[in-house]
């Protein structure tokens, strides 16, 4: 039985160019910064000596072992990926479709602008979602307008398709009140 932790399972085999980017961007780093660099402070921990109480020396493995998995990982993941570039045209105009923003409205009236990516380079924080989630699959392939309910564990939600686009939505601001003038 190996010790060493599988990475999550890999979901669909796609990503935008800029998710791509980023994934070369992680692989280069590690591969040409960060080993080498942890590489040099385990070779200068195992030269003082005794290995067995030398901390330095079995946290630097030790992160070599990480990085040596993620850059294995990296490698293989990046063969294995299709870039899909949304501007080629792959979608129909005003339907979600895979690097497509979106701006949804929930029940309440709350607007929310998501962009369905790849499974490597969802970040909630950004807006950015899976096209595996829940809210991607539900999502994929429907036109603006269309009401649309995401089955989720906790219950389901039901959001609005307000605006399809190919290019990064801006935030609706919110329009403040005008005071009444005093005349």
């Amino acid at each position: 039985m190996s010790r060493k932790r599988t990475e999550r399972p890999a979901g669909s085999p796609y990503i935008t160019p800029e998710g791509a980017q980023a994934l070369n961007r992680e692989f280069d780093h590690l591969w040409r910064v960060e080993r080498p660099k942890v590489a040099e402070a385990v070779r200068v921990a195992a030269a003082l000596g005794d290995r067995s109480e030398n901390a330095d020396y079995q946290y630097g493995k030790r992160r070599l072992s990480e990085i040596d998995s993620r850059v294995e990982f990296l490698d293989k993941r990046l063969k294995e990926l299709t870039i899909i570039d949304p501007d080629t045209g792959r979608g129909e105009a005003g339907k979600v479709c895979f690097g497509a923003w979106m701006r949804l409205a929930d029940e309440a009236g709350v607007e929310t602008i998501y962009r369905i990516v790849g499974p490597d380079e969802f970040d909630v924080s950004r807006g950015y979602i899976s096209m595996d989630s829940p809210v991607g699959r539900a999502l994929l392939g429907r036109p603006e307008g269309s009401d649309v309910v995401v089955k989720r564990p906790k219950g389901d939600a039901k959001y609005e398709i307000i605006e399809v686009s190919l290019t990064p939505l801006l935030p609706v601001a919110p329009v403040a009140p005008v005071a009444p003038s005093s005349r």
